[in-house]
């Protein structure tokens, strides 16, 4: 009986003791990190009220992001598709203007270029996803309900990956993981125990609207492929797109077209005329604002869901450094076909 307990004891002890070395080992790679990674604050308009009384306001929202070089971050891009302003926040107390670099609402990341270079940054190195496995740790680090810089730490409980095509056929790769993610860490870096990113953090699933155990990431590798090599401009729009029976209901002249549903006032979608929704709206189960126009051609392709149309696409709206983007939309307006173009 008392081997039993002096065993016990010292199993105990043995992992409280690699417990602590953990626990400090991560506290030097948080440290070492933490300076690179940014607050974006976002301001962007929301339609309030009903019927007559309908008003556009603005509102502001917070995601995390992190310096991959001395003027760019990156983060992910539901924290940043439909900002009328970006402002990128450092622990140091430096604030900078940014905009989007590169896109991809698909795969959930963006590249926001700042207004000027950070001044003695802390730059975070990218590391290989495809080294990581189940069961390797995690920590994240972000502002879950405007806490910033908070820190959690996870494992990753699994790998997600999926065919659908992303802007050049790229295949969409998540990592699931338990770490703890909250509204605020959206766009923040997931650091394997080296202090490098492997992961840009997207979205939870949740009954309960708060975390319960179950978080992704984009991976590293995917955030490379997508905003180094095929990344798409940022238009400014946030869509939904109808086909099938949807695209019967809504009597397009096509098989499919692109219901547009917000539009930043000094995008290039903006600039050129695009009309966003007025009128809120639920379609199986799914919110939606109606009244905007629908999208049914980019530059005389026409909006479809077969790869070489949205090859395409991707090519009329691949991202090239320091080049305005022509444009000429088809829309469909109040039942008639109108073109808009720069």
């Amino acid at each position: 009986m008392k081997n039993i307990s002096f065993r016990l004891v010292c199993s105990l002890a043995l992992l409280f003791t690699f417990s602590c070395l953990n626990a400090q080992d991560l506290n030097k790679v948080y440290k070492k990190v933490v300076d690179g990674v940014a607050i974006i604050e976002v301001t962007e308009h929301e339609i309030v009220g009903k019927s007559d009384h309908k008003q556009e306001v603005s509102v502001s929202g917070l995601g995390t992001g992190f310096l991959v070089d001395e003027q760019h971050l990156m983060t992910a891009a539901h924290v940043v598709q439909t900002a009328e302003s970006i402002l990128i926040h450092f622990r140091d107390g430096e604030s900078i203007p940014a905009d989007v670099a590169a896109i991809s609402k698909t795969a959930d990341v963006a590249l926001l270029k700042l207004n000027w270079a950070k001044k003695n940054p802390t730059i975070i190195e990218l590391g290989d996803s495809d080294k990581m496995e189940v069961g390797n740790q995690v920590f994240v680090i972000g502002a879950p309900l405007g806490l910033t810089y908070s820190f959690s730490s996870g494992y990753i409980s699994g790998k997600q990956k999926s065919n659908k095509i992303s802007n050049a056929l790229v295949s969409l790769e998540f990592f699931q993981t338990d770490a703890a993610i909250n509204r605020g860490n959206s766009g923040g870096p997931m650091f394997n125990t080296k202090g490098q990113v492997v992961g840009i953090v997207s979205y939870i699933l949740s009954q309960s609207g708060g975390f319960e155990g179950i978080g992704f990431a984009a991976t590293s590798n995917i955030a490379k492929e997508v905003l180094y090599n095929e990344g798409l401009i940022w238009t400014g729009i946030d869509g939904y797109m109808l086909t099938g029976d949807m695209a019967k209901i809504f009597n397009l002249p096509q098989a499919n077209g692109m219901l547009v549903q917000k539009v930043v006032l000094l995008s290039p979608m903006g600039l050129l005329g695009v009309k966003g929704g007025t009128v809120k709206s639920v379609i199986e189960d799914e919110p939606i604002l109606l009244g905007g126009d629908i999208i049914l051609a980019i530059n005389g392709i026409k909006i479809a869901t077969d790869e070489a149309s949205i090859n395409k696409l991707a090519e009329a709206l691949k991202a090239r450094e320091g080049e305005q983007p022509k444009l000429e939309l088809t829309v469909l307006r109040a039942g008639e076909e109108v073109v808009l173009k720069n």
